[in-house]
């Protein structure tokens, strides 16, 4: 591994998936991290004299962590999708709903018990996050034969337990689904239907979001990014309350991100803050002129 051509051969390996498309650049990060890693750990135990990529300049492509504001659907465009998955798969609406209301990950929704969540009659209540179920593919988790695994929130302590305010249009879809469709003996509240009570799996929910897509919007807006994954309603929903003046320190602590992250993500999704800045500016001038006077 001290032959530079060699090392650079690996490191670009790893741009490409095992189909030989291209990779994403921030799938090619982790593996590079992990590439990296594992040598230095061959340092340690003097299998290598020195870590080879110190020797070869090979950078990292550049991510775009930053959310499409084109992904980002309206309130009336949500309301028209969730609407639409009524009339789909109505035992997915609330499942869709914590998405868009909550800002939950679709693993951290999967993952919800009916112990997590305050639902009073009216109003408000909120939901406890202690969780997320996530879809590793055979062979990948702790159990070898399992598709599914329980994982604690992301970036977060295994016991770590996230409050997220409930909105009442999402109390209300969720105290429908636990009438209509009741919950599994471990709490779980989105499950497959039969025997087992296992989490929905992501192909379900992903193939009726996609005919939810052709039912609810314009050949236009199907063929654009608009809610092109479940993901997007979660999406949708941070940029509603950043949009709406809630605090980014608050809305970073209800959808999981540190502030950084936040800002960063969704800086294209914040919209009209460059106006009310200039109004800000040009009143402060205007005070500053009069005083001159």
């Amino acid at each position: 591994m001290q032959n530079a051509a060699l090392v650079r051969k690996a490191l670009d390996a790893l741009l490409l998936r095992l189909d030989g498309q291209q990779a994403a650049a921030i799938t090619t990060a982790r593996k590079r991290a992990v590439f990296y890693g594992t040598l230095r750990y061959a340092v340690e135990l003097r299998l290598l004299p020195a870590h080879p990529m110190e020797h070869v300049q090979w950078v990292t492509p550049k991510s775009n962590d930053e959310v499409d504001r084109r992904s980002v659907v309206n309130p009336q465009q949500a309301l028209a999708l969730l609407s639409a998955v009524c009339e789909k798969n109505p035992r997915l609406v609330a499942f869709f709903a914590c998405l868009y209301y909550a800002a939950l990950r679709p693993a951290e929704a999967l993952h919800l018990r009916i112990e997590d969540c305050e639902l009073p009659e009216e109003g408000w209540g909120v939901v406890r996050l202690s969780g997320s179920t996530q879809h590793v593919g055979e062979g990948w988790g702790d159990d070898s034969k399992a598709i599914r695994e329980d994982r604690e929130l992301k970036h977060r302590a295994k016991t770590a337990v996230r409050p997220v305010p409930a909105t009442p249009q999402l109390v209300r879809a969720l105290r429908w689904h636990v009438a209509a469709y009741g919950h599994a003996p471990d709490g779980r509240l989105f499950v497959t239907q039969g025997y087992g009570h296992g989490p929905v799996a992501k192909e379900t929910y992903a193939r009726v979001w996609r005919a939810v897509r052709t039912m609810a919007l314009t050949t236009a807006q199907q063929r654009s990014p608009l809610a092109k994954r479940p993901y997007d309603l979660r999406h949708a929903a941070v940029s509603l309350w950043l949009n709406e003046g809630v605090p980014a320190t608050q809305v970073a602590e209800w959808a999981g991100h540190s502030v950084h992250v936040l800002l960063k993500v969704y800086a294209k999704c914040i919209e009209g803050q460059d106006k009310a800045a200039r109004l800000r500016i040009e009143e402060a001038l205007s005070r500053d002129d009069d005083v001159a006077a």
